[in-house]
């Protein structure tokens, strides 16, 4: 059997990738592992499916942290106006919600994944699933196809590794790809877990005092070990009951990794602050006046107008104030450290759930190794990646599938070039 494209790999970039190899004139084989095309699509974005962002080309790369400015050629390919575009253009009405992201309007990620198995289907691909990959061969320093595990090889000239990370293994994502890319003489860099919850051994944590609170628009900060802040994020978090998660504990998470190994510390200390559109003598002014206007109201009971019920125990306990305290016995120092509190409240992190428990794998294909314009090795001729086998990992928030959409839509494209311009090597 020959074909001048295989794409291993049927998550968003070995879809997309599918797609534009066989709209680029190529014949072209899709093989997965699992039973279906789509699955890690079809849960993301909570099950609604994010098919991308709205931002500006900048600020979207300004989002993707881990090595970003990769994407610039396959972006100027196609890029997050070209993904709204092609959904758009198979009758996928999009909306975009806070922070730029886009949806479909149906609010279900199965109009998606659908849309895209009928385009790969129309587009004259040959599918095989449920059947998972031995080894991917290569001859005199170029692809020349694969191995299943029954012996059964498949010719082609161009393959495509679209196999994913580690993240989510579920979804079939289980590192398979780093061998085979090793195996061509890549190099990959450590892998570790970004996007993911962050563990904590705080004493409110092991309590559950607060597991399952949600604290809306605060900001939150990594420090390292000197007192530099690393990085500072706004938007929602959750207290869980083993730390900390939502989407700025996930954005914070790649620099904890970081932090602890660069440090070799144990924990790393964060900061939630809780009003961050006001400073500490504002909260502390504000707060004063609160039970100023209740003179004969308990601490406790005054401070729920601003705060969570649960949050306040610990805040008091933290700065000394008993919560029985009312306005003619407000210590003035006390006081002033509770203000202090609220816009810096302490975390301290031991590390994170699992890679196999986070949303993204960091790390990856070293990217000296891969044309930028291309996708393709500049190792191995006629081996291409795409998706998050790369070492590419952004935010939440539709970057991770837009860096997977574009660099799975310029590795099919030159794929099918190159196959067919050149002779096959059989």
């Amino acid at each position: 059997m020959l074909y001048d494209v295989i794409v291993i790999g049927g998550g968003p970039s070995g879809l997309m990738a599918t797609i534009a190899a066989a709209e680029n004139g190529a014949s072209v084989l899709l093989i997965d592992k699992g039973d279906k095309l789509g699955r890690k699509l079809g849960i993301s974005g909570g099950g609604r499916c994010n098919v991308t962002n709205a931002k500006q080309i900048d600020e979207l790369i300004h989002n993707i942290p881990g090595n970003g400015r990769f994407l610039y050629s396959s972006l100027a390919q196609f890029g997050n106006t070209d993904i709204m575009a092609f959904f758009e253009g198979m009758g996928i009405a999009l909306k975009e919600e806070d922070r730029g992201r886009m949806f479909p309007v149906s609010d279900k990620a199965k109009t998606v994944v659908d849309a895209l198995i009928n385009r790969v289907k129309q587009s004259g691909v040959t599918i095989r699933v449920n059947s998972p990959v031995k080894r991917v061969l290569y001859t005199e320093g170029r692809t020349s196809g694969i191995e299943l595990p029954n012996g059964e090889v498949i010719h082609s000239r161009c393959i495509i590794l679209a196999v994913g990370g580690k993240s989510v293994p579920h979804t079939g994502s289980t590192g398979d790809g780093y061998a085979w890319a090793e195996q061509a003489g890549h190099t990959i860099t450590e892998l570790y877990p970004t996007e993911v919850p962050l563990t904590s051994d705080e004493p409110y944590i092991r309590s559950r005092e607060l597991q399952g609170l949600s604290l809306r628009n605060i900001t939150l900060s990594v420090w390292n070990p000197k007192g530099k802040r690393l990085t500072q994020h706004e938007g929602d978090l959750i207290f869980t009951h083993f730390g900390i998660s939502g989407p700025v504990a996930l954005r914070c998470s790649q620099y904890v990794v970081k932090t602890r190994k660069q440090f070799h510390v144990r924990t790393v200390t964060l900061t939630l602050d809780l009003f961050p559109d006001k400073s500490a003598d504002e909260v502390y002014a504000e707060t004063y006046q609160l039970s100023k206007n209740e003179p004969k109201k308990a601490i406790k009971n005054v401070l729920k107008a601003i705060l969570s019920e649960r949050m306040i125990p610990i805040i008091l306990n933290k700065v000394n104030i008993a919560e029985a305290t009312t306005y003619d016995n407000i210590p003035k120092q006390p006081w002033l450290d509770m203000a202090k509190l609220l816009k810096a409240f302490p975390i301290e992190v031991n590390g994170t759930l699992s890679i196999e428990e986070a949303f993204v794998t960091g790390g990856g294909v070293h990217l000296k190794e891969i044309d930028p314009k291309t996708m393709e090795s500049t190792i191995m001729s006629g081996l291409f990646f795409c998706g998050e086998i790369l070492d590419v990992h952004g935010y939440t928030g539709g970057y991770n599938i837009t860096a997977a959409f574009s660099t799975g839509h310029t590795a099919g494209t030159h794929a099918a070039i190159e196959a067919k311009d050149g002779a096959v090597p059989y």
